[in-house]
């Protein structure tokens, strides 16, 4: 793996630009490298337990500004947050302009979306002029279509064409601006894929996405005391994990750097000495003795088994069926069949209430022997790389559930060997995941 880089592309997210003191934390960090180049800030976050993030505010403050009026108590919150931020960093920063045109707008009647990016563009503003580094817009630089979609292409040679001559530069996250010029927003924690579209307009060396842990972990804290963390992981295991629930970064921020073969390396900004994980798109060069890369699972999934004495001869009966689900607009999660049996698992909220119409139009379009709705059942992700071609692995997970009692409802592995995907009762969902861990990691 390249350990010498020119470029880097460094996001902080809002933990990490919550206060003066978690500023000054971030600073130093870009300071610490001079290929720390470009850097992409969030709205600040929370302090302390209790506390509320500044975009939280902000979308109160539209709320307000549409149904009650009474908005402007919200946002002398918002200004407080700033003021003491600047005043903690003995700055003579003035945003007293940039409020009151907040304030205009907020009062005249605007979008959800600007008053939303309002937390990254004002934070934006400050770190640059606390770091010394050049402001660009994002609305300037990112760009959506006339249906909302974000431009890609056209994003990519803009951001590298304005950033080519800019030794630094902070491009605040979160935001764009649609063709008319009005401000557009990604989906919230959106401030990881303007990052991650700036490291591939500029080809950075690196894209560093710094935040309040260390990486990622082998399986959710919450369930296993102190898992190990992942030092590596691909792209496609990530998106796997990702799915699954396991999530430190936002998915869409995958894919702009993924193009580009850019790495991603998930830092702690309170513990800058921890190496964090990168995430790669080949595993060339590294090797390690871990069998799984991670385990990661959800609740709430429902499975539909379909059963009809030579189902395997009938051309067309699974087209049939999950044209049954694409008329009802279910998307489903999982297809794991038999001979004469066929099983969809779909979100348990997406059939609830529904359970009729799917059976009756299940019934009329293929004339199943019989139709079973099974609820409440968890799915569990094993996700690794090393699975491929390693004997005995799938033999290891099911004999660490049996061992602890735990009744396997549904098995799928992908053609590429990357994952193996169980389903149990949800009251056996924490102790399925345990056993794993148990058996790969202890």
């Amino acid at each position: 793996m390249k350990t010498l880089y020119e470029k880097k592309v460094v996001k902080f997210g809002g933990s990490s630009l919550a206060s003066a003191e978690q500023f000054v934390k971030s600073a130093n960090i870009i300071k610490a490298e001079s290929v720390r180049r470009y850097v992409v800030p969030s709205a600040p976050g929370k302090r302390f337990d209790g506390d509320t993030k500044v975009t939280d505010l902000l979308i109160n403050c539209y709320n307000q500004s549409v149904s009650s009026g009474d908005w402007e108590a919200t946002f002398d919150k918002i200004e407080e947050r700033y003021n003491d931020i600047i005043k903690g960093l003995g700055l003579t920063t003035d945003l007293s302009g940039e409020y009151a045109i907040i304030r205009k707008a907020l009062a005249e009647g605007t979008t959800l979306d600007y008053t939303a990016s309002r937390g990254e563009y004002l934070n934006g503003l400050i770190l640059a002029d606390y770091i010394g580094y050049e402001f660009v817009d994002a609305a300037e630089v990112i760009f959506f279509d006339e249906n909302g979609k974000f431009d890609a292409s056209y994003t990519n040679t803009v951001m590298a064409q304005r950033l080519s001559g800019k030794r630094n530069a902070v491009i605040p996250g979160f935001y764009g601006s649609n063709p008319d010029g009005t401000i557009k927003t990604f989906s919230r924690g959106g401030s990881d894929i303007t990052g991650a579209i700036v490291a591939r307009a500029v080809m950075a060396d690196i894209y560093e996405n710094w935040t309040d842990v260390s990486g990622f972990l082998m399986c959710d804290p919450r369930i296993v005391d102190n898992p190990r963390p992942i030092s590596i992981i691909t792209y496609r295991e990530l998106r796997e994990l990702s799915y699954m629930g396991a999530s430190v970064l936002h998915e869409d921020s995958i894919f702009p750097v993924k193009i580009a073969s850019i790495p991603i390396n998930i830092r702690n900004t309170n513990r800058p000495e921890d190496a964090g994980t990168f995430i790669v798109t080949s595993t060339d060069g590294y090797k390690t003795d871990d069998i799984i890369t991670g385990i990661a699972g959800k609740k709430g999934f429902s499975v539909i088994r379909i059963e009809k004495d030579m189902m395997n001869s009938e051309p067309g009966v699974g087209m049939r069926v999950l044209k049954v689900f694409a008329d009802l607009n279910i998307n489903f999660e999982h297809i794991p069949s038999g001979i004469d049996t066929m099983c969809v698992v779909v979100n348990t909220d997406d059939v609830k209430g529904r359970e009729y119409d799917i059976a009756s139009s299940i019934q009329k379009s293929v004339n199943p022997d019989h139709i079973h709705i099974d609820n409440n059942m968890g799915l569990v992700a094993v996700v690794g790389r090393n699975m491929a071609g390693q004997p005995g692995t799938a033999a290891r997970v099911f004999s660490a559930l049996a061992r602890k009692d735990i009744n396997i409802r549904m098995i799928d592995q992908g053609s590429s060997e990357l994952n193996i995907i169980i389903g149990v009762d949800e009251s056996s969902f924490t102790r399925a995941i345990k056993a794993i861990y148990k058996e790969f990691c202890n």
